[in-house]
């Protein structure tokens, strides 16, 4: 269990923030642009699913209503 008691000076805390920040491992240019290839995909095929739901569900509430 850690030990309470120690206070953890500021300059100790900015230490292990600068640590912690070597660690990230950034994609390169290539795999980001996969991947918002990739998202811009999903994003218009979602788009036309619902478009296409919303048009069934249009064509239907039209037809109950001109009953």
């Amino acid at each position: 269990m850690a030990d309470v008691s120690k206070k953890k000076t500021m300059r100790d805390r900015m230490d292990e923030l600068k640590a912690e920040f070597g660690k990230i491992v950034w994609p390169d240019g290539r795999t980001i642009s996969r991947q918002s290839v990739a998202t811009i995909v999903v994003s218009v095929f979602v788009a036309l699913i619902i478009v296409f739901f919303d048009m069934i569900i249009q064509y239907g509430v039209d037809f109950l209503v001109d009953l």
